[in-house]
């Protein structure tokens, strides 16, 4: 899986749209170097654990609150739950321990702060409530960066 950090009103519908060409690290500050490996630490996290319908969004320009938003929907409760969790566990055993976490208990929605990557875990029908693409001009039908390979 490679990652295209690009605007969510230009980016293509799906990683396969990219030509999965990786980016260019020299074009990077070393800020950014950081958040791309943070980024692609939760992406194959939540890959491997087969979560659906990932979406990254390049919020750099558009929010102060972070440069990037990560969307993901779990089958359940449970399996929300334990994407949570693997993203959790994965954040502190690479050194980013001082995740904050919300909505843990219900499994709902579960929302992952890392500083400037911010993780959404939603169950299907509650993503599909909140659609929180759309503030970021990303719908779910593909205008967005779509990270999902399965």
């Amino acid at each position: 899986m490679t990652l295209s950090r690009q605007p969510a009103e230009t980016a293509p519908s799906t990683l396969a749209d990219t030509g999965d060409s990786a980016i260019d690290l020299s074009s990077l500050s070393p800020a950014d170097g950081e958040d791309l490996a943070l980024e692609t630490l939760i992406l194959n996290r939540l890959d491997d654990d087969k979560a659906q319908d990932i979406v990254c969004i390049d919020l750099r320009g558009k929010s102060s609150m972070a440069d990037t938003l990560i969307i993901a929907s779990g089958r359940s409760h449970r399996h929300v739950g334990a994407l949570a969790d693997h993203v959790l566990r994965a954040l502190k055993d690479s050194g980013h321990g001082k995740a904050k976490i919300e909505g843990l208990p219900a499994c709902d929605w579960v929302l992952i702060d890392v500083g400037d990557v911010v993780v959404h875990l939603f169950r299907p029908e509650v993503r599909a409530f909140y659609n929180i693409e759309k503030i970021w001009s990303v719908s779910a039908t593909g205008t967005g960066h779509t990270v999902s390979t399965n």
